[in-house]
C-alpha cells in the first residue's frame, strides 16, 4: 500500500488533501509535497523487503503517492546504474568518483521518472488530458507515459528546442506547439488555454508529484551505496526537481531510521549563460531572479526562472554545498571527456557537473579522498547535432597508408 497522508506546501505549511487534483497552493503559489505516514511505513517496509524486487523506481512504491497499483504507468524507469569512474577519476584528482547513468532510462533521459509518477497520479484521479512547458527532454517523457495510459497530451516547446524532442513527443502521439520564446514563454501559454482546452497543467513543481518520481534518484544512490551517503553530489539545475528530490528523499530515509542524519554536499551546476540560481546563491538570496538573455547549448540548463528556487538554494545551503556555472566550452570539453574515459556519452547537462566538478577539485573544495557522484541526466545521442564527425574518408579498393589515418 501507498502511505501517502495529505498534501503540504513547501513554504507556508498549508495541508491539502491528497485524493483529489492539485496543483500549487492556493495561498502563497508556492509548491506542494506528498507527504507519508513515516511512522507506519517503518514498521511495515523495511531495507530487507527491497530484495528482489522489481529493478525499477517503483520499488519504492510505499514511499510513493499511487494507492492503487493498478494505476501505476512505466516504462521500466528508474535503477540506473550507479557507474565507478576510476579512470576520469584518477585524471581530476577524484579516485571515488561515480556516475549516476540516467541515459539508459526509458526515452534517454531523467524526465522519465518525474512524469511516470505524475501520469500515474493522472490516471489515478481521472485527469484525462495533459499539456506541458519544455525545453526538450520532459516533453517526450510526458508524451511517452500519456500515450501508454491513454491520455491526451499537449506540449509546448521553444522553437529552438533540439529538434529530437519534438520529433519523439509527436511519434508519441502529443500535440507538439513551438513556441518562439523560453520555457517560460510556453509556460505562460499551457496557464492561458488551461481553461478554455480543460488540460491538467504538468508544468514543473506546479504539479505535486514529478518531484516524488525524481526523489527515486537520491533513494537508488542511497541504497546502491549500502544505505551510507556520498561526500558530494554534482546536480545539473534547470528547473530544480533532482536537487529538491534528492534531498526530501534523505529526509524521509532519516525518518525511517534507513541512514543517519550525515548529508552529501548538494553542488547545483549551470550554464554561464543561464545562472540565476548561482547568482542567487552568490549573493546570499532566498529566491532568484528571472535571467534575461538565456542562452546555452544546454537545453535543460535554460529555464530563467525557476518555481522551487528557493528549495533548491535552501538544500545546497544546508547541506553545506555550492552552485556554480560553467561555459559551454567547459560542458563540451567535459562531453569528450567522460565518453573518452568512460565510455559514457552524457548529455551537455550531464557533462556540465564534470565540468564543475573539475573547478572544484582545482579551487580545492573536494578533497581526493572524498566519494563523488555526477548525474548524468540523459544520453549525448539526443544531442548528436552539437556534434560533426572528423574522419577520414577512403575509396574502395584504393591502398590506405593506414598509419595515417
Amino acid at each position: 500500500m501507498s502511505y501517502l497522508t495529505h498534501l503540504e506546501c513547501s513554504k507556508c505549511g498549508k495541508r491539502f488533501e491528497a485524493g483529489r487534483v492539485q496543483t500549487a497552493c492556493d495561498s502563497c503559489g508556492k509548491p506542494l509535497f506528498a507527504r507519508y505516514d513515516l511512522d507506519e511505513v517503518g514498521g511495515e517496509f523495511t531495507k530487507s523487503a527491497l530484495v528482489g524486487r522489481e529493478a525499477s523506481m517503483w520499488r519504492y512504491f510505499e514511499l510513493l503517492p499511487v494507492r492503487d497499483r493498478r494505476n501505476i504507468v512505466s516504462l521500466g524507469e528508474g535503477w540506473t546504474p550507479l557507474t565507478p569512474a576510476p579512470r576520469l577519476g584518477r585524471e581530476i584528482g577524484v579516485p571515488n568518483l561515480w556516475v549516476k547513468d540516467e541515459a539508459i532510462i526509458p526515452t534517454g533521459s531523467f524526465k522519465a521518472r518525474g512524469l511516470s509518477a505524475a501520469i500515474s497520479m493522472a490516471k489515478e484521479l481521472g485527469i484525462k488530458s495533459v499539456a506541458m512547458p519544455s525545453a526538450g527532454n520532459a516533453a517526450g517523457a510526458i508524451a511517452a507515459y500519456a500515450a501508454r495510459a491513454g491520455i491526451e497530451c499537449y506540449v509546448f516547446m521553444p522553437e529552438d528546442a533540439p529538434k529530437v524532442n519534438a520529433v519523439e513527443s509527436q511519434v508519441m502521439g502529443a500535440k507538439v506547439i513551438l513556441v518562439k520564446g523560453l520555457i517560460t514563454d510556453a509556460g505562460k501559454l499551457v496557464a492561458e488555454g488551461e481553461a478554455e482546452m480543460g488540460w491538467f497543467p504538468v508544468t514543473t513543481l506546479k504539479e505535486p508529484y514529478r518531484v516524488e518520481g525524481k526523489k527515486t534518484m537520491g533513494l537508488e544512490v542511497a541504497e546502491q551505496m549500502g544505505w551510507t551517503m556520498p561526500d558530494v553530489i554534482v546536480y545539473p539545475t534547470g528547473g530544480g526537481t533532482g536537487i529538491i528530490g534528492m534531498w526530501k528523499a534523505f529526509d524521509e530515509l532519516e525518518r525511517l531510521g534507513w541512514i543517519g542524519d550525515d548529508r552529501p554536499r548538494m553542488v547545483s551546476v549551470q550554464s554561464e549563460g543561464c545562472a540565476p540560481i548561482v547568482k542567487a546563491f552568490k549573493e546570499g538570496k532566498e529566491e532568484a531572479e528571472f535571467w534575461e538573455g538565456a542562452e546555452t547549448i544546454a537545453a535543460g540548463l535554460r529555464v530563467p526562472k525557476a518555481l522551487g528556487d528557493f528549495l533548491i538554494l535552501q538544500a545546497v545551503r544546508e547541506s553545506g554545498g555550492t552552485a556554480l556555472a560553467v561555459s559551454d566550452e567547459e560542458i563540451m570539453d567535459a562531453v569528450g571527456q567522460m565518453a573518452a574515459k568512460e565510455g559514457v556519452f552524457a548529455c551537455p547537462e550531464g557533462a556540465a557537473t564534470l565540468a564543475a566538478l573539475i573547478r572544484m577539485v582545482d579551487g580545492r573544495e573536494v578533497d581526493r579522498g572524498e566519494r563523488v557522484v555526477l548525474f548524468n541526466t540523459g544520453s549525448g545521442l539526443k544531442y548528436t547535432d552539437l556534434f560533426e564527425v572528423d574522419a577520414p574518408v577512403v575509396e574502395p579498393g584504393a591502398k590506405v597508408d593506414f598509419k595515417s589515418l
